[in-house]
């Protein structure tokens, strides 16, 4: 089965090796038919600690790391 992908936004790094990533979606609302959008927080695995907020980054899917982390950082830090 295939890797899920997502792109999002550096939230907070405030904990170690570990950033909260904002992940937004368009999605349609099922009475008015007007898109809307949604967003959702993750928890991401950064090894090296080299993500900040504001930064914009790739997560993968994963095996579980701890209770919440189920996600990698894909892209590396610039």
């Amino acid at each position: 089965m295939p890797r899920r992908v997502l792109q999002g936004t550096v939230v907070s790094d405030k904990a170690d090796k570990t950033v909260i990533v904002r992940v937004e979606r368009r999605v349609m609302h099922p009475l008015y038919k007007k898109f809307i959008r949604t967003s959702k927080r993750y928890a991401v695995h950064d090894e090296a600690n080299g993500f900040h907020e504001g930064d914009v980054v790739r997560i993968v899917e994963c095996r579980p790391i701890s209770k919440r982390k189920r996600w990698t950082v894909l892209t590396e830090p610039a």
